[in-house]
C-alpha cells in the first residue's frame, strides 16, 4: 500500500473544513452526489460520441445511476455511481492535490468567519473534502471506464492518504466509483434513512440520474402485531432535468437549490433568468447571477460558469465560448436541441447555432438586468457592487451591445452621492452644457481633488469620476452616449467650451510670461497657454485629443510598450492665481525659470506622474532667497496640498 502526503493546500483546506468552514455538515451528501452526477455526465457523453466507449455499454459500463446504501448498525454510508471512474493517477490528481492556481488566492481570501468562508469552498471545486466533517475514515474504490483494475484510496482526512489496487470483494465489476463513509461521532446523525432522504430531496432532487437508497425499512405487521424490518431499495429523487420543466411548475426554492448544486455556493443567487426558445432554434437557458463575484473572476485561468447540454446530455462545463468573457460571472445551463452531440471546443468557436444562442442569451440577460434596474434599484445596486467592473470590460470589444452596457453601468459623480447612471446624469445637464464630462487617471480621492474639476464645480457642472484602472483605455474610444458627447476633462479641446468673454483678454496679457515659461521648459511641454478650466490651482497638464494622457502612457509602458515617444503635454496656467500675478508684476528671469519648473512639476504630480528629477524639485521648493521666497512659499503650499 502506497502512502502519500496531501498537497500542502489540501491539508490546509481539510483543517479549515473540519474545524470551522461548513456551518451545515449535511452538505457533504450534496457534494458527493454532485460529483457522481458529473462522472455519469462525462461517461454518457463519451458513450454517445466516442467509438471506444460505445462498445463498452453493457460490457463494462452499467446503466447510469447513483446508489446510496446505509448500514445503520455499523454507521456507514456507501455512495456508488456507474460513471467515468478513476485510475490510480486520477485518484492522486483529484483527491490528493488541487491543481488550480487560484487555490492560494482562495486561502488568502479566508476571513476566519465560518459563515463567510463556507461560501468560498464550492467555487474552487473542493467539495469532496467536506466528507471529513462527518467521517473519521473514507475509502474510495474506483475503476476507470475501459480499464480492468480497481484502485482503493483511503484516508482519515488529516495529513495523508493511501492507494493500492483493490482485489476480491473490493474490486468493482464495472466502471464507476464507490465512496464508503465511516461516520464519526458528529456524523452518526446521518446514519438515518429518513434524514438521508430528506437531504437528497432538498439538495439533489433535480439530478437527472436516478438516485436509489438501500436501507432497513420498518413496517408494521398487522397479523403479528409487531414492527418488522426488511431490506429495501427505493428511488429517492425525481431524476428529471429541472431546467426543462415549465417555470410555472418550479418554486423559488427549486431554483435556489439547483443553483447551489451547480456551483457549490452556499448563498442564494441574486436572481435568475429561465428561458425556453422554440422556433428556428430550440434551446433552454437558465442563468444565475451569484450574490458574490466568483473568486477567480479576474484570473487568466478562470473557469467558465455555464454548463452546455445537448438534448439533456452534458457536453462541457469549462468552455469560455458560451457567453462573452465579460459575462464570465454568470452561472447556469444552456441546453440545445440543435447542436451535435459530438461538438468540440474547436467546433463551438465556429458553430452558427451556438453563435445565435449566445447572441440571444446576452440580449436576454441584458433585458432582465434593465428590468431589475428600473423596478428594483436596491437589488440592482447589489448587482452593481459586484459586477460593474466586468460590465465595463464589455464596452471595449462588444460594439453591438455598447449602448445597452452604457445604460447598465453605474458611475461615481462629483455632484451626487453613491452611483448614478448616464441617463440620470443626462437629465441633470445644465441648459448650456454641451457634453457629459468625465475624469480618469487615479484613485477616487485624487480625481475628486484634481484641479481639472475646479471650473466644473464653480459652474455647477457634473463630472463623472472613473477611478477603475482601465477606465481611461475603455472610455477613450467612446465619444457618444446616444446623441450626447462624452468628453474627458483632461483633453485640451474640452477647455474651449469653458471660455468666457474675458478669456482672450487674459490670454493676451499673459502671452509674454507664457512665452518665457515655454522657453524655459523647452521640449518638456508641447505648449504653454492660459487656462479657463482652473479656479484655485496655478497649473495643470492636459493632452491633445488624439494623444494619450500621462496616465495612459504609464499604463501602456506597464503593458510592455517600451518605445513610446517622450511625454509632451500641454501646460495650462491659471491667469487669476497669485503666483502668476506676482510673476507678471515682477518677471525676473531667474524667478520665472524656477517657477516654470515648479508649476510644471506639481502639475505632473497631480496627474500621478513620477518626476524624472525629484531632487531638483525639492531643491527649488527649499530655495529661500529674498527675491524668490514669496513665490516659492506659495508654490510650496500648492505642492504640499497634493
Amino acid at each position: 500500500m502506497a502512502k502519500q502526503e496531501f498537497q500542502t493546500e489540501v491539508s490546509q483546506l481539510l483543517q479549515l473544513i473540519v474545524h470551522s468552514l461548513y456551518s451545515h455538515p449535511e452538505i457533504f451528501l450534496r457534494e458527493l452526489i454532485s460529483n457522481s452526477s458529473d462522472a455519469l455526465d462525462r461517461l454518457r457523453h463519451l458513450t454517445l460520441t466516442d467509438e471506444t466507449y460505445k462498445v463498452l455499454v453493457g460490457n463494462g459500463i452499467d446503466s447510469p445511476q447513483i446508489d446510496l446504501e446505509l448500514n445503520e448498525a455499523n454507521e456507514t454510508l456507501t455512495i456508488a455511481d456507474t460513471g467515468i471512474g478513476m485510475n490510480e493517477e486520477d485518484l492522486v490528481s483529484h483527491l490528493g492535490t488541487i491543481a488550480r492556481s487560484g487555490t492560494k488566492n482562495f486561502l488568502a481570501q479566508l476571513s476566519g468567519d465560518a459563515k463567510k468562508d463556507s461560501n468560498l469552498i464550492g467555487q474552487f471545486g473542493v467539495g469532496f473534502y467536506s466528507v471529513f466533517m462527518v467521517a473519521d475514515k473514507v475509502e474510495v474504490f474506483s475503476r476507470k471506464a475501459g480499464e480492468d483494475k480497481t484502485f482503493k484510496w483511503t484516508s482519515d482526512g488529516k495529513t495523508s492518504f493511501e492507494i493500492e489496487e483493490a482485489t476480491g470483494v473490493d474490486s468493482r465489476s464495472a466502471a464507476g466509483t464507490t465512496v464508503l463513509i465511516h461516520f464519526n461521532k458528529e456524523g452518526a446523525q446521518y446514519a438515518n434513512s429518513w434524514r438521508l432522504q430528506e437531504i437528497v430531496k432538498k439538495y439533489s432532487n433535480h439530478i437527472a440520474f436516478p438516485i436509489f437508497l438501500t436501507y432497513d425499512k420498518s413496517e408494521w405487521n398487522a397479523e403479528k402485531k409487531e414492527s418488522t424490518k426488511s431490506r429495501v431499495t427505493e428511488q429517492v429523487n425525481a431524476a428529471s432535468a429541472m431546467w426543462r420543466r415549465s417555470k410555472s411548475e418550479l418554486t423559488d426554492d427549486d431554483y435556489k437549490e439547483l443553483y447551489k448544486s451547480l456551483t457549490g455556493d452556499w448563498e442564494d443567487p441574486l436572481f435568475w433568468f429561465h428561458t425556453r426558445a422554440e422556433g428556428t432554434l430550440e434551446y433552454t437557458t437558465l442563468f444565475y447571477i451569484p450574490a458574490k463575484a466568483p473568486l477567480d473572476l479576474y484570473q487568466a485561468d478562470y473557469k467558465g460558469g455555464v454548463k452546455l447540454y445537448v438534448k439533456r446530455v452534458f457536453i462541457m462545463d469549462d468552455s469560455k465560448d458560451l457567453l462573452p468573457q465579460y459575462l464570465r460571472f454568470v452561472r447556469g445551463i444552456i441546453d440545445s436541441e440543435d447542436l451535435p452531440l459530438n461538438v468540440s471546443r474547436e467546433i463551438l468557436q465556429q458553430n452558427k447555432v451556438l453563435a445565435s444562442i449566445k447572441t440571444a442569451s446576452v440580449k436576454k440577460i441584458f433585458s432582465e438586468l434593465k428590468n431589475i434596474a428600473t423596478n428594483d434599484k436596491d437589488e440592482y445596486a447589489q448587482f452593481i457592487a459586484q459586477y460593474n467592473r466586468p460590465l465595463k470590460e464589455g464596452l471595449y470589444g462588444d460594439y453591438a451591445n455598447r449602448e445597452t452596457l452604457l445604460d447598465l453601468i453605474r458611475f461615481k459623480s462629483s455632484k451626487v452621492e453613491g452611483l448614478t447612471s448616464l441617463a440620470e446624469a443626462k437629465e441633470r445637464m445644465q441648459p448650456e452644457q454641451k457634453a457629459l464630462y468625465y475624469i480618469t487617471g487615479g484613485s477616487e480621492s485624487m480625481l475628486r481633488n484634481s484641479p481639472l474639476l475646479e471650473i466644473y464645480k464653480k459652474k455647477g457642472i457634473e463630472v463623472l469620476i472613473l477611478d477603475d484602472d482601465f477606465d481611461e483605455i475603455i472610455f477613450s474610444s467612446i465619444t457618444k452616449y446616444g446623441d450626447i458627447d462624452l468628453k474627458a476633462v483632461n483633453k485640451s479641446t474640452t477647455n474651449d467650451e469653458l471660455k468666457d468673454d474675458s478669456t482672450p483678454e487674459k490670454a493676451e496679457e499673459l502671452k509674454p510670461l507664457l512665452e518665457k515659461i515655454k522657453a524655459t521648459l523647452g521640449e518638456a511641454v508641447k505648449e504653454v497657454r492660459a487656462s479657463s478650466r482652473l479656479a484655485d490651482s496655478p497649473s495643470v497638464i492636459v493632452s491633445d485629443e488624439d494623444e494619450p494622457s500621462a496616465r495612459m502612457r504609464q499604463m501602456m509602458q506597464a503593458m510592455g510598450q517600451k518605445n513610446l515617444p517622450e511625454l509632451q503635454p500641454v501646460l495650462e496656467i491659471n491667469p487669476d492665481h497669485e503666483i502668476i500675478k506676482k510673476l507678471l508684476a515682477d518677471p525676473n528671469d531667474s524667478k520665472v525659470e524656477d517657477a516654470a519648473w515648479l508649476l510644471f512639476d506639481q502639475a505632473l504630480l497631480l496627474e500621478g506622474v513620477l518626476l524624472k528629477d525629484p531632487a531638483t524639485f525639492v531643491q527649488r521648493l527649499n530655495l529661500n532667497t529674498n527675491v524668490q521666497q514669496e513665490v516659492m512659499t506659495i508654490g510650496f503650499n500648492e505642492a504640499t496640498r497634493l
